[in-house]
């Protein structure tokens, strides 16, 4: 019995880390439910203008969901699928800050890693940025990554890679990274780039000898219970079609005989009226990653978003289970001094032109936030303790359907309805 009750008392963190966040009426911590109510008018309009298929609108403030709402429809071809609170969502880019940069973050916690180090250090055939006359030179370095300055290019053309190298082919596409012309010199413009990220996704493998998704679910989602988040490796069979290789994470948690993917928000219709679901929508990571990437490819649902916020809001700890240290996510929040100008910090942004996320109400000290192609929003904001995560699949069924109005107004309502 008494080898039983220290089992019990072992395994309790982990009970405790696997649970969502407490769910409580706004007005328990300090927001106004009349206020909120104006982000549901928001995104019912866009939804009723086609802008958007659905959505699913997520506040946490002091460690509590204040806030957690579906809207409209996670599918609409080839048939309806109501939205659900327990979506998942290709995140796209927002990929970046939740895994990549704080994989990173953790690295630097270590002594494994110096935002320092040049590149090179870790990927010895990473060329250094060189003038146009081959005179001058200068090393691109970790944060250089982290911060978009590296001068590394937007993107990269897959399609042509795809013919070079193959695909899926990591290292084919870290190969053309490689010597790949820089644009600018470090640290003197800001070029938001996946290419940057992909990078870091070597680093942070090269230094652990594990995939980033290993890495990320040994250290940060396992640790924070987010168990409905995954990359979901993926390749294309004899037909082309793209097929996942592995079952995701949650696929065990499934009731018996039931699909893993039916629970996905699929996005784009392709030209063979096929959609995909369970791929990540990003080309570079899916043809050449095969969907695990330092850019994109993560999926997850709208509560484990939350955990992992909560956690930055609470110095990098939830429930006693700790992911970064205090000064670790001080550091995600800070524009370091070098790039200053550019407002953008260690895999987030603060204030730059693709900031206009966050709203016109937060105080851009103190927040950071980040988007991702498919709609995807993530803003943490330090000094109200407030967390504001949008989940729209805008690409669904096809593209060209901008939500940048849309995420900016919901932004400013969460914070207008903060008013304690």
């Amino acid at each position: 019995m008494k080898q039983f009750t220290l089992l019990l008392l072992s395994l309790l963190p982990l009970f405790l880390a696997a649970q969502p966040l407490q769910r409580v009426k706004p007005e328990k911590v300090g927001m106004s439910s009349r206020q909120l109510r104006y982000a549901d008018e928001a995104i019912g309009n866009a939804i009723a203008n086609g802008d958007i298929p659905g959505a699913v609108l997520a506040v946490v403030r002091h460690g509590k969901m204040a806030y957690l709402k579906a809207y409209g429809h996670r599918q609409v071809y080839p048939t309806l699928e109501p939205m659900t609170t327990g979506t998942v969502f290709d995140m796209a880019s927002c990929s970046k800050v939740i895994a990549t940069a704080t994989c990173a973050m953790i690295l630097v916690e270590r002594g494994q890693l110096r935002l320092s180090d040049a590149v090179s250090r870790y990927i010895p055939d990473f060329e250094d940025w060189k003038s146009n006359d081959g005179k001058e030179s200068q090393a691109i370095r970790v944060d250089d990554l982290l911060t978009h300055s590296s001068g590394l290019p937007a993107y990269a053309p897959t399609e042509e890679l795809s013919r070079r190298y193959g695909a899926p082919s990591p290292q084919g596409l870290m190969d053309y990274i490689c010597h790949v012309r820089r644009d600018s010199r470090p640290k003197t413009a800001f070029r938001y780039s996946c290419l940057n990220f992909i990078t870091l996704q070597h680093i942070i493998e090269t230094i652990t000898h594990q995939s980033l998704r290993d890495f990320a679910r040994q250290h940060i989602f396992d640790v924070l219970g987010m168990d409905y988040t995954d990359y979901l490796p993926c390749a294309p069979d004899a037909n082309g079609k793209w097929q996942n290789t592995s079952e995701a994470h949650w696929a065990r948690r499934m009731p018996s005989g039931a699909d893993w993917r039916s629970i996905v928000a699929p996005t784009t219709r392709e030209a063979d009226d096929s959609v995909l679901q369970a791929q990540v929508h990003d080309p570079l990571a899916r043809i050449m990653n095969g969907g695990v990437s330092g850019n994109a490819g993560l999926f997850t649902r709208a509560d484990d978003v939350a955990l992992f916020c909560a956690a930055l809001q609470n110095g990098g700890e939830w429930r006693g289970r700790r992911i970064l240290s205090p000064a670790g996510v001080r550091a995600l929040h800070r524009v370091p001094r070098s790039v200053a100008h550019l407002g953008r910090t260690l895999g987030w942004d603060s204030y730059s032109d693709y900031s206009s996320n966050k709203g016109d109400l937060f105080d851009a000290d103190g927040v950071i936030c980040h988007t991702g192609f498919t709609g995807t929003n993530v803003v943490v904001d330090a000094d109200t303790d407030t967390s504001v995560i949008l989940l729209i699949n805008s690409v669904h069924p096809e593209e060209g359907h901008s939500v940048v109005r849309l995420r900016s107004l919901v932004s400013s309502v969460v914070a207008a309805s903060i008013v304690e």
